[in-house]
């Protein structure tokens, strides 16, 4: 990272000025708690943008339940392990969390800002670190800013896989909850990502298990439209126990849309 480092940040710095005017006017809210140690973290608090808003990237409607109360979630975890004496003695953990509105362009400006906080942290201690404040002499901003540790999320695999393409550039870890893309396993592409999830591959292999049990041959995917996610993630681990296990089974594959 600190090869690149001369370069990208002044990129980084300037990318809000390339963004459309309407996405650049647009501030999103950022929940933060200090801390020692800060863990990023990307929580779909809003729905996905709709058709018309996505040049803007302007997400839609709160999601209360699935996205307020992972924000709360992790500060109450954050405050348990704080309060701990003995998990981490004389360190505390502190967050910052944004919304990735489930859409990959949102998790990805998201995602840039958390770069952007720890190089302008990394730039400000080289600069900084022969100079000496005093009490009464305020700090620079950027000095208020600490680098990120780590970043936990996305949700979703598609967007999982963008965000860690960027994150890893820069030698930041990345830990899902949700995403359980098969394509996620390959070390060789995505070395700084881990999950806390199976994979898709369980599910894959129970689906042969039931359709070598009971000796089908003929197999029916059934969807509706609406959903894209749970579409592909039906499509996709249909298509995934076909190929992976063809030479344990002969069966015929029939997607049907339901719409």
């Amino acid at each position: 990272m600190t090869a690149v480092l001369p370069f990208v940040l002044p990129a980084l710095l300037l990318a809000g000025a390339a963004l459309p005017p309407a996405a650049a006017s647009a501030q999103r809210s950022v929940a933060r708690m200090d801390g020692d140690v800060i863990i990023g973290a990307l929580f779909s608090v809003h729905h996905q943008p709709p058709a018309e808003k996505v040049p803007e990237r302007k997400c839609g409607e709160i999601r209360e339940q699935y996205g307020i109360q992972r924000v709360e979630a992790m500060f109450h975890t954050l405050d348990k392990i704080n309060a701990d004496p003995v998990l981490l003695p004389n360190i505390t953990l502190g967050s910052e969390i944004r919304d990735s509105c489930w859409h990959s362009s949102v998790a990805l400006e998201q995602s840039i800002e958390f770069i952007r906080d720890s190089l302008i942290s990394i730039r400000d201690d080289r600069e900084g670190g022969g100079r000496c404040l005093s009490d009464s002499q305020p700090q620079p901003p950027g000095r208020l800013r600490k680098p990120i540790a780590g970043v936990i999320g996305p949700g979703s695999s598609s967007v999982a896989i963008q965000v860690q393409n960027l994150l890893q550039l820069f030698d930041i870890p990345q830990i899902a909850y949700s995403a359980t893309s098969i394509d996620l396993s390959d070390k060789t592409l995505y070395k700084y990502f881990l999950r806390v999830v199976p994979s898709d591959t369980l599910q894959a292999r129970a689906m042969l298990d039931i359709v070598k049990r009971y000796n089908w041959t003929y197999v029916s995917a059934v969807h509706t439209e609406g959903n894209v996610y749970k579409q592909l993630y039906a499509l996709l681990g249909v298509e995934y126990t076909m190929v992976k296990f063809s030479h344990e089974v002969t069966c015929s594959v029939l997607l049907l849309d339901l719409s």
